[in-house]
């Protein structure tokens, strides 16, 4: 399992993905679940993927095959809405491939989910989520956030924080946070975590951090986000109803 999560803001966008592939009893793997497309001045793309690695690894290598043959691929698309419809075609196209090629064999989920966002110049940045099925929707000011993977323990975090004014600075800290509570409820998150921002009409990757084990801000954060919880938790009136 997986989790990353893509903010939309008025100061542009934020991606982060952990790394985390397997987390078996004697042995964890790690992979990047980040791609990023980047030609300075003229478009960023950063796709985050989650679910089955065999068909995301597939998806991003045909994506990327393509930006080298002679036909629309997510490095000429003239918006990020076609950027993700050819996102989702490939998705749609790897995953059928995958089960006709396993009928007959045991029962194996290849499905895949991805967060598209980006910018290409002439339009304002955009962020999409990709589904299995190939279709996708779009973020918007009432919905500035995707989640994809190990979602439900990071989310209300988000939800209390995160909309358009938001300023970065503070989306990083709460995209923290909401990893800090996933992978403490759910083994399968784990470091390190990848961090990309893309700053609005800058054309290109405007910042990019690995958080690891040695990460002294995560290590403060998580402690802090820690000490508050109890603190507020401990302040809070007990129901005045119980009677014991």
């Amino acid at each position: 399992m997986t989790y990353c999560v893509a903010m939309m803001v008025d100061e542009g966008l934020l991606f982060a993905s952990d790394s985390r592939t397997n987390a078996g009893v004697d042995h964890v793997s790690t992979f990047s679940k980040m791609t990023v497309i980047e030609q300075p001045g003229e478009r960023v793309i950063v796709l985050l993927n989650a679910g089955n690695l065999a068909t995301t690894q597939t998806v991003v290598n045909t994506l990327r095959k393509k930006m080298h043959a002679d036909e629309v691929s997510i490095a000429s698309a003239s918006s990020m809405f076609d950027v993700a419809r050819l996102v989702g075609e490939a998705v749609r196209a790897v995953i059928n491939y995958h089960n006709g090629q396993s009928q007959g064999s045991a029962k194996v989920d290849f499905g895949c989910t991805f967060l598209v966002g980006g910018q290409i110049a002439g339009e304002a940045p955009r962020l999409f989520l990709v589904y299995p099925e190939g279709n996708f929707i779009e973020a918007n000011t009432d919905t500035c956030f995707f989640q994809i993977g190990e979602s439900k323990y990071g989310k209300p975090i988000i939800d209390r924080v995160i909309g358009p004014q938001t300023h970065m600075d503070e989306a990083i800290k709460c995209a923290l946070v909401s990893f800090d509570s996933t992978m403490r409820s759910n083994l399968s998150v784990g470091l390190p975590l990848d961090i990309a921002l893309v700053a609005r009409d800058a054309l290109r990757i405007g910042f990019r951090h690995r958080v690891d084990v040695d990460d002294e801000y995560f290590a403060s954060l998580r402690n802090g986000w820690g000490v508050g919880l109890r603190k507020v938790f401990n302040e809070l009136p007990a129901p005045g109803w119980l009677k014991i």
